[in-house]
């Protein structure tokens, strides 16, 4: 049931971050929640290599949308998106 959770969770924040990097009209569902699941990993994993330890829902929110975002980005710069 968990696992469920996260990939409605993901596809929120990846759709969340696909908005803000206007990249929402290039994916689908299935894009949006790959992004948003590997980035929330990718920025939790940033997280706790500076130290900080994200608790709570909104800032684990924040810190998974900033990782989504950071992997837009990432992959906008090796021509995935445009």
């Amino acid at each position: 049931m968990n696992w469920i959770i996260s990939l409605i969770i993901g596809g929120f924040v990846g759709w969340v971050a696909s908005i803000i990097m206007k990249t929402n009209a290039q994916m689908g569902i299935v894009a949006n929640v790959l992004v948003g699941v590997v980035g929330s990993a990718l920025g939790s994993w940033l997280a706790s290599a500076l130290g900080f330890v994200p608790t709570g829902s909104i800032v684990s929110f924040a810190v998974g949308l900033g990782g989504a975002v950071l992997l837009i980005f990432v992959l906008r710069k090796i021509g995935m998106f445009r």
